[in-house]
């Protein structure tokens, strides 16, 4: 059976999924007791004694994440090991109960809300500490509670992170997670939060490594939403081979023949999650190791440049601050996105569309020579284009400057050095209906 093009259009974001993707770029902050003990994962059993920060400066985590061109954060307000960085009432194993005694969740919201940036909460489903995991509702109200008290009292939050991890608790058994009582707490408390990863409006891309497809559909099978919940598949010990795993049997997920035959369509746009550093905390060994320009730069043009959003891990320094290391490539990445994108070279062009839609021309009062063309789609119309090419005139003959898939919410297309023209031209070769055009620029 052939799924029927009304149908593919009919599947369109939710007003909360458009203003996550508004955001493009947003950071991850790992920080907890795996600082203190230089490890990935806890155990669950370190002592709250061992947390001590000397120099906590949430001010200073914000102020590299907004010079970096991120617009939001997501902090792990606990972990696996079940260490709690906010003023919780429901366990002792928390940040009020270490010598350091402050409530890091509402820093940071204080930090954020100066700054402009959104505030997310990661909130680890497993737990290694708590005596109450494995025991079903004993457990999911302990969880339920401490997600209201997240959720209630630190304003408002745009992203609840869920991961499926699912491993013994300190009793040696598992828990079966109740996830529809997770989001209805959530949809009860911050209606305007995007549930990410284990939840149905932000999916994960699939990997940790940065990787991102060559065409990211946000029109997908219901069934994926399910993916990450499936505890046997879950992550259930750290390793590292794991966070540079990169799938090669899912690059196609929502071509009109991977959809032959499925009615149960969703729109679930993805982000892409991975690290500054190898690890997700900090290690002091890595400090040589942090990500390249080179290397962001390339991730970012694939992820917020390929329809989906990116996820950038900072961990800071167990005393508290983001390491030089880390504070100087976010800073040269930020110079980067500001200066490769902040000049449209067709302002004050003059564009035709051909009747149906499938050629856009422009022409410029002067030759430009652009480095990168970005495309957006009007999304509330659903995602359309499935194959496009951008040529310039020389010559009085049409070149061709750069070839693409899907669009979405936006394409950025490196182009190549030593480009000039003052005509320009998008050809449209596959599409679902017209297409919905909006933007269309040369930068």
């Amino acid at each position: 059976m052939s799924i029927t093009l009304q149908h593919l259009l009919s599947i369109v974001p939710s007003p909360r999924q458009r203003k996550w993707q508004e955001l493009e770029f947003y950071a991850f902050i790992h920080y907890g007791m795996n600082q203190f003990t230089n490890r990935e994962w806890g155990t669950g059993r370190e002592e709250p004694q061992l947390f001590n920060p000397q120099a906590l400066d949430t001010d200073q985590w914000c102020d590299c994440i907004a010079k970096a061109r991120m617009r939001a954060v997501i902090l792990t307000a606990k972990h696996h090991d079940g260490f709690c960085l906010w003023d919780t009432k429901h366990t002792d194993h928390s940040v009020m109960h270490s010598p350091y005694g402050r409530d890091i969740v509402a820093q940071l919201a204080q930090s954020c809300s100066k700054r402009g940036l959104k505030l997310g909460i990661y909130l680890s489903p497993w737990d290694r500490h708590d005596a109450r995991y494995g025991h079903g509702k004993a457990y999911d109200d302990y969880f339920c509670a401490q997600l209201t008290e997240l959720l209630s009292g630190y304003g408002e939050i745009f992203c609840v992170w869920l991961d499926g991890a699912c491993g013994e608790g300190p009793n040696g058994q598992k828990q079966r997670y109740d996830w529809e009582r997770y989001y209805a707490v959530v949809r009860n408390l911050q209606p305007d939060a995007v549930l990410s990863v284990c939840g149905p409006d932000v999916r994960w891309c699939g990997n940790e490594a940065g990787r991102c497809r060559k065409s990211e559909w946000s029109v997908v099978p219901k069934s994926m939403a399910d993916n990450e919940k499936i505890a046997g598949l879950s992550q259930q010990e750290d390793n590292e081979a794991f966070r540079q795993r990169v799938p090669s049997d899912s690059d196609d997920i929502g071509s009109r023949e991977a959809l032959r035959g499925i009615d149960d369509l969703i729109w679930y746009p993805a982000e892409v999650n991975t690290s500054i550093r190898p690890g997700w905390f900090y290690h002091v060994e890595e400090d040589q190791k942090v990500r390249t320009l080179a290397e962001l730069q390339s991730i970012y043009l694939q992820s917020v440049g390929g329809n989906a959003a990116f996820l950038l891990n900072v961990p800071p320094h167990p005393q508290g601050y983001i390491a030089a290391p880390d504070a100087k490539r976010l800073e040269e990445l930020g110079t980067w996105i500001h200066s490769s994108f902040s000049l449209n070279l067709l302002e004050g062009a003059s564009f035709s569309v051909s009747d149906d839609s499938y050629v856009v021309s422009v022409k410029t009062k002067r030759p430009v020579s652009p480095q990168y063309l970005v495309l957006q789609e009007d999304i509330t119309q659903g995602q359309r284009i499935e194959a496009f090419t951008i040529l310039y005139e020389q010559d009085e003959a049409w070149q061709i400057a750069c070839q693409g898939t899907v669009v979405g919410h936006k394409r950025i297309c490196p182009l190549p050095d030593g480009i000039s023209s003052c005509q320009w031209k998008l050809e449209i070769h596959s599409c679902r209906g017209e297409a919905r055009l909006k933007t269309f620029a040369l930068y």
